[in-house]
């Protein structure tokens, strides 16, 4: 009888058991599928403020100007065509000053990166007395506008000089205005732009390497250099491609240098603020009667925007993974 009871007992516990887990199974279940939807209706949410600029330039840009005073057209247009493409590129000399601004922002991306992976190297390995004071001038230089010295850089490359002796030799001072020299000399001397943030970040990253690699690589009697250029530099690899891809695409989005010291180079920048002035000359040129038209300026200006933005989306697609690396690793957020 006492039998008969236990084993009675231990198949309803069994039973509660399987109950239990089979409840406990499809809790589990149903919390992993409730997060898959929130973070499913989090991700489409941040990707669509994001993208919803780009996409509303892009249908902007295809819409017929006949689509401009439809007010049944809101997003997607009822007649595409690209010929405001054709019109931008054609008129505003697009391939010149795209080869141009590319020429640019890669010579001031390359001498920007050598000189800013050098002093990140010295600042994260090389301790002496008022290293930190010394970066923290570096860091300081973020936070200077570039209104503040406006002026003297601009005067500097007017009347550019190195202590007397071009004027010694030729009688006068160089006018390097209106030529890409002011940029190359500011980026190998670390005066280019947002120098202070690409020394920061590679000093935050070249800290996250061991010094055990180092120290091995002085135990087989390799010098400082040799270890930076054999060791060190090849683990830095995400650190530069970042640093290269911000270098790249400030100098290319940069209208404020650029607009003071080349005043008659073409630029994307330049390009992109006067499209509309120079497509209303070349209309006009066609049929004196055009006017101007504020919505079809604001269509002209899209475009423009667009096509300058264009070669940055396609090289970031390339880039992205290690420039996600190596944020994560420099510590760089926000």
């Amino acid at each position: 009888m006492k039998t008969e009871t236990a084993s009675e007992t231990r198949r309803v516990l069994h039973q509660l058991r399987e109950r239990m887990s089979g409840t406990s199974f499809w809790a589990s279940k149903l919390k992993e599928w409730l997060w898959i939807c929130i973070r499913t209706v989090l991700i489409a949410g941040i990707s669509f403020i994001v993208l919803y600029p780009i996409i509303l330039k892009i249908l902007i840009a295809i819409k017929d100007p006949i689509d401009i005073y439809d007010g049944s057209v809101v997003l997607i247009p009822k007649h595409f065509t690209l010929d405001n493409f054709k019109l931008v590129i054609q008129v505003l000399n697009y391939k010149d000053v795209l080869l141009n601004t590319v020429v640019l922002s890669g010579l001031v991306m390359l001498l920007q990166t050598f000189t800013c992976v050098l002093a990140g190297y010295g600042f994260s390995r090389m301790k002496f007395r008022g290293s930190g004071l010394l970066f923290g001038c570096v860091v300081f230089t973020i936070l200077v506008p570039p209104q503040t010295i406006m002026i003297p850089t601009y005067l500097q490359y007017k009347n550019f000089d190195i202590l007397g002796l071009i004027s010694l030799i030729q009688g006068h001072p160089l006018n390097l205005i209106n030529t890409k020299w002011p940029f190359l000399i500011s980026s190998i001397l670390g005066m280019g732009l947002k120098t202070g943030l690409f020394v920061y970040i590679f000093r935050q990253f070249f800290r996250g390497i061991p010094n055990d690699l180092e120290e091995a690589a002085w135990v087989d009697g390799s010098g400082t250099f040799g270890t930076f250029t054999r060791i060190i530099l090849p683990n830095a690899i995400p650190a530069v491609v970042t640093v290269m891809l911000f270098s790249f695409v400030w100098q290319w989005n940069d209208s404020f240098f650029t607009g003071m010291i080349l005043n008659d180079n073409p630029i994307m920048s330049s390009m992109v603020s006067g499209a509309w002035g120079q497509i209303i000359f070349y209309l006009r040129s066609l049929d004196p009667t055009q006017s101007e038209d504020p919505l079809y300026a604001s269509m002209i200006q899209n475009t423009a925007i667009l096509l300058a933005i264009l070669p940055l989306i396609i090289m970031y697609l390339f880039v992205q993974r290690n420039f996600v690396e190596s944020m994560e690793r420099s510590g760089v957020v926000g």
